[in-house]
């Protein structure tokens, strides 16, 4: 990897991962003020729409070699994230409010503050034995509550809003099913697709933990 490069992953992993920081420091700091889970989305949504947006450009590094985790799991999590924040939580005030959008975005918001600074620390030379296995072993509990009483039971709730507000209907007229039916079926789908990158980080653990073991020995 050229210097160039990796003083930019340095630059993306260190931003991110402060980004994340802060929106869990607010959705923290609102639950002690007010008492409630209720206000997650209003003191750190808009952030976290932004840093979910903005992750993109991780499917990026993955399609031109930057990074050798190739494109199509980070795609993959990078569309089913942006799906749910973008199209569902920010447009349906009524789900807002939810305490699987706490769930969710705690979730989110703790998994990503740890694997930002773990890539970034890894950039730079000096990333401790412990943060990488925290890395890669936090998610085992992360991952399956921030999408089972998280996302999916988020977007089952948001079944109702979505037929009665008819969203996205333009957008759909032309097609034989309506977005509330995508949903439907996305809900089905969406264990089974969160599955194989699950099984995918299983994989990267075993991967990243034997090579540091391997360092350790030698």
């Amino acid at each position: 990897m050229s210097q160039s490069s990796n003083l930019y992953l340095i630059a993306y992993n260190s931003l991110q991962g402060f980004g994340w920081l802060v929106a869990l420091l607010k959705i923290l700091s609102s639950l002690a003020v007010v008492k409630s889970i209720n206000e997650a989305y209003s003191s750190a949504g808009e952030l976290i729409c932004i840093l979910q947006t903005v992750s993109f450009l991780e499917v990026i590094h993955g399609a031109v070699g930057i990074v050798p985790s190739g494109f199509v799991f980070p795609l993959m999590q990078w569309g089913g994230r942006t799906h749910f924040l973008l199209a569902i939580v920010r447009q349906i005030d009524e789900v807002q409010e939810l305490p699987s959008v706490f769930i969710t975005f705690t979730a989110w918001s703790v998994s990503e503050v740890i694997r930002y600074s773990q890539h970034a620390l890894n950039c730079i030379g000096s990333c401790p034995s412990w943060i990488t296995y925290l890395r890669y072993t936090a998610f085992i509990v992360l991952y399956p509550i921030g999408m089972a009483p998280g996302e999916v039971w988020l977007m089952y709730q948001a079944l109702p809003f979505i037929k009665e507000k008819e969203l996205y209907a333009d957008f759909f007229s032309s097609l034989p099913f309506s977005y509330y039916d995508f949903v439907h079926a996305l809900i089905l789908c969406y264990p089974f697709l969160w599955l194989k990158l699950y099984l995918h980080l299983f994989k990267q653990r075993r991967s990243k933990l034997r090579k540091q073991h391997q360092k350790k020995k030698n």
